[in-house]
């Protein structure tokens, strides 16, 4: 099993643009870029959970399971 962000998901589902996430979250535009074009990547627990607040969500909500290929 691997982890998944679903973050470009949840925000379009909120409809906030990654710019204003950013502001919101206190967490580099490019943190967040980087998890939109690659959700699989490795990132510290203190910006996702900064996003997952800013969003309404719980931490949970912005992570999934995906099976090995």
């Amino acid at each position: 099993m691997r982890l998944r962000i679903r973050l470009k998901e949840v925000i379009e589902e909120r409809g906030i643009s990654m710019t204003r996430l950013s502001r919101l979250a206190d967490v580099n535009y490019k943190t967040i870029a980087g998890l939109i074009k690659d959700p699989y990547r490795d990132v510290e627990y203190k910006p996702l959970y900064k996003i997952a607040r800013a969003l309404g969500v719980e931490l949970g909500d912005l992570i999934e399971e995906v099976p090995d290929e």
